[in-house]
């Protein structure tokens, strides 16, 4: 069962962010902004101007205090030990902003939006350094770590993109569907296609493995390798759309959260280990030798679906409402998953050990 941890919001909570002494941010509907302690505590609380929503909140990760949140197309700069006034405003972005992305190194911001603009602003000198771009709204923009200068995106043009910010074109794009198998791509009469538009990605630790969820259902893994990356595994995950993933500190264990309501635990170490040969790409070379005349004798078919019935989740928590946002923080020494969905309260699971 979950805790819940209340009073801080009176509307939907849409985002959250722990630092790395344990301190959670959640924004919400209409300005509302709230810290709360490691005991579900609110510790905090703010309105901000214009009653926009609060769509992204992230810690920096060289200084904890500092709290980076968007709000409409506005990226406003807080203080968690003084909870008042912004410290900075940047107006850089002209549509509503989804996503925000602090690199390791603390010195450049990304902000992705509606328009399908990439903001990158340097923070040392305050202005924007890099405008990058989807072709309709993008819904996801991540640093990598450990390479402060890489960042992957996605967005609802059903492009997964990698990026350097040496340059202003992306260094390697991915169309989703493009990448469906015949399997996938094969519909019966009167089933409702259900395009792959991206929704959230979330980077490994190590900087080289990511996942992307999309509407569709599915979770993609891709590895990057040099300036492009590829296809390493893809399983069905939910129901419905899966609106966030999110790697955690531990190798490899992703979670994932839907809007049929459920958020499930999954381990990919075996599926993206390094010795280990990946059925996704030995399925894209065998598409790739095979004649037009064979790709659909369904042979490949049945390797695509043995590759999405492999992966199963550790753990399945039914949530039962829409997930807009998952974070992890340790609480007592031991670790738990937060979630904020249609709800004006967060709900805590705790995590089994690995």
């Amino acid at each position: 069962m979950a805790v819940k941890w209340t009073g801080g919001h009176s509307s939907s909570i849409l985002c959250l962010n722990v630092n790395t002494e344990g301190l959670v941010a959640s924004g919400a509907e209409r300005g509302e902004l709230t810290l709360w302690d490691g005991g579900g505590t609110p510790v905090g609380q703010l309105q901000l101007p214009k009653a926009d929503d609060v769509t992204s909140v992230v810690f920096s990760p060289r200084c904890p205090t500092r709290l980076y949140t968007s709000h409409g197309e506005t990226i406003s700069l807080l203080d968690t030990r003084s909870l008042k006034e912004p410290v900075e405003r940047f107006h850089v972005n002209e549509e509503e902003i989804n996503c925000l992305s602090v690199n390791e190194t603390d010195n450049f911001l990304a902000a992705a939006d509606d328009s399908g603009a990439i903001k990158v602003m340097d923070l040392e000198n305050k202005k924007v350094s890099r405008s990058l771009r989807h072709s309709n709204i993008c819904s996801s923009v991540v640093f990598r770590p450990q390479r402060p200068q890489s960042l992957v995106s996605c967005g609802l043009d059903m492009q997964v993109m990698l990026w350097n910010l040496q340059k202003a074109r992306p260094l390697w794009t991915t169309n989703l569907q493009e990448c469906e198998t015949e399997e996938d791509s094969t519909l019966s009469a009167g089933q409702f296609f259900n395009p792959p538009l991206a929704h959230s990605l979330s980077v490994a630790s190590c900087g080289n493995i990511f996942g992307c969820g999309a509407q569709d259902g599915k979770v993609r893994i891709f590895r990057v390798t040099g300036v492009k990356f590829e296809r390493e595994l893809e399983f069905q995950g939910h129901s419905l759309g899966v609106s966030q993933v999110l790697f955690m500190p531990e190798a490899y264990w992703l979670l994932t959260g839907g809007n049929d309501g459920k958020v499930l635990l999954w381990d990919v170490s075996s599926d993206v280990g390094k010795q280990q040969k990946s059925p996704a790409k030995s399925l894209q070379r065998r598409k790739a030798q095979a004649p037009a005349s064979t790709r659909k004798d369904g042979k490949l078919n049945k390797v695509a679906s043995n590759e999405h019935a492999r992966v199963l989740p550790k753990l399945t928590i039914e949530h039962g409402e829409k997930v807009n946002w998952i974070s992890c923080a340790e609480i007592k020494g031991s670790k738990r998953i937060l979630v904020a969905d249609q709800s004006s309260s967060v709900s805590v699971y705790p995590l089994p050990e690995p």
